[in-house]
């Protein structure tokens, strides 16, 4: 196939740009190399044979001229990060998304299949369940509560514990500009789809980890700030009392999902989780990259939180199971790979104290008590 990957400079897009390559695919890359994923210029892991043109998305003519020459889109250009501009998310996620559409419909294009990169943080809190009151989506934990050093969600009826469950699709409960905007991506798309016949899935990632994950956002990423705290010699923080559960999936198992959808018709109009399946604490993870690193430092709990942070999620991956695919590789191997593929950069230090400077700035970072 002729296939357009947008942002396929980036860590999900590159990848899968490698892998449809391999597979003898015609690749075209559009992407805006932009901050701070990006400096603006081409990243020398960019995949050999794929074909690049640097531009914004929302482009109505470059992206025309790219889709006319299409047979299938992979849409990840993305606005993603933790930061107060909220117009941009909506601008840059749902926007460009109705106009891959509105361009396919008025082109009258034949197109095999849209992949469009939805997130986790569509499910907000996720899914929980209080034994005498049964499910709850909750919301966002006021300030007050985190305040109090009061971390773990009580049921809205009675104040009792809630248990976590797996979060299936059919739950949408976002939090954040990002997730928000993520949700409305989906709706535009599968949507869309439907209504005029253009074959689409959405895939809703958990926490993506593997080599190419930037260094230089200022929120995402357990699995750069963790890495990047044992490779300078510290350890890292673990905010509230680092039992807030995640999911992880590798990479390479994200890209296994990406190809498998290409394909197969039973995806067409859906919208799948694409996690790990396995629940690790933030406390757990930072053992493992402990580990990797072989230091004698755990991770610190200093009270502090991020405010507007999930405090647990695991996504229901039962649904992509039933096509087959199943997540293969575990964190440590995610970790590992990370690692080797920050060894030898210059400047991590300055990254990493740059990007907590920006969250306490922005006021997310704060703590319990003050």
């Amino acid at each position: 196939m002729r296939i357009l990957v947008t942002g396929g400079a980036g860590f999900i897009g590159s990848h899968t740009a490698d892998r449809l390559v391999s597979l003898g695919h015609e690749v075209t890359v559009l992407d805006a190399l932009t901050a701070p994923v990006h400096r603006g210029r081409k990243p020398n892991y960019l995949t050999p044979g794929a074909e690049l043109y640097v531009g914004d998305v929302r482009n109505r003519d470059l992206l025309a001229n790219l889709l006319r020459r299409t047979d299938a889109v992979y849409h990840f250009a993305a606005y993603q990060d933790y930061l107060t501009d909220f117009s941009t998310f909506t601008d840059v996620n749902i926007t460009s998304t109705a106009l891959v559409y509105e361009t396919i419909v008025a082109e009258r294009l034949e197109m095999m299949r849209v992949v469009v990169a939805s997130s986790q943080a569509a499910l907000g809190e996720g899914l929980y369940r209080c034994p005498g009151h049964g499910e709850q989506t909750p919301d966002m934990r006021p300030e007050a509560q985190l305040a109090r050093s009061e971390w773990d969600i009580r049921c809205r009826v009675c104040g009792g514990p809630l248990e976590m469950l797996p979060t299936p699709e059919r739950i949408h409960n976002p939090q954040n500009a990002y997730g928000m905007s993520k949700y409305g991506e989906e709706l535009v798309a599968v949507n869309l789809g439907r209504r005029y016949g253009i074959p689409t899935t959405a895939l809703r990632y958990s926490i993506v980890q593997g080599p190419r994950q930037s260094v230089y956002n200022a929120y995402s990423g357990a699995c750069r700030i963790f890495n990047l705290h044992y490779l300078l010699g510290g350890a890292p923080t673990l905010y509230e009392d680092g039992e807030a559960v995640r999911d992880y999936v590798n990479i390479h198992d994200v890209v296994d999902a990406n190809v498998l959808v290409l394909t197969d018709d039973r995806a067409d109009g859906q919208v799948f989780n694409v996690g790990g399946g396995t629940p690790y604490t933030t406390r757990e993870f930072a053992e493992v990259v402990r580990h990797q690193y072989g230091s004698d430092k755990p991770g610190v709990v200093s009270g502090e939180y991020r405010f507007g942070d999930t405090r647990h999620i695991l996504s229901d991956i039962d649904a992509i199971k039933q096509l087959g695919w199943t997540p293969r590789r575990t964190p440590a191997d995610s970790v590992a790979e990370y690692a080797a593929w920050l060894s030898g950069m210059d400047g991590l230090d300055e990254i990493l104290a740059a990007a907590d400077a920006k969250m306490r700035a922005l006021g997310v970072v704060r703590k319990a008590g003050a």
